[in-house]
């Protein structure tokens, strides 16, 4: 029963269900739904067009990609995303998974749709 869709509102979009880059990797990776300029020193919530169909008893925990501080100058505000497998068709959002990141650099930073920026484990 696990799975990733679009929702609606980005359904006509070019957005990509998330992936493992390779066959072994830990980890699914989640793209920017759209072109951010996240301004120094601020938090901004990045959209996936993506919702995650679970197990009751799953939870999907996201994580930044090794290279967003190192690369980018950003981190997860909280560190590690915790979707459970009831936020599913959440009716206030569709479920919609957003990565909520800090920008720790004195200088805005320019995330491309398409990028990928998180993965989910």
């Amino acid at each position: 029963m696990r799975n990733f869709y679009i929702i609606k509102e980005y359904e006509n979009k070019n957005i990509n269900l998330p992936v493992r880059a390779t066959s072994y990797s830990a980890g699914y990776d989640f793209e920017s739904a759209e072109d951010y300029i996240i301004k120094a020193k601020e938090l901004c919530l990045i959209k996936t067009g993506i919702k995650a169909q679970m197990n009751n008893d799953e939870v999907l925990k996201i994580y930044p990609r090794s290279s967003l501080a190192k690369k980018k100058g950003l981190f997860l505000a909280n560190h590690v995303g915790i979707i459970d497998s009831d936020y599913y068709n959440n009716p206030d959002n569709e479920g919609h998974i957003m990565i909520n990141v800090y920008n720790f650099t004195d200088k805005d930073v320019t995330i491309n749709k398409g990028e990928r920026i998180a993965q989910g484990i």
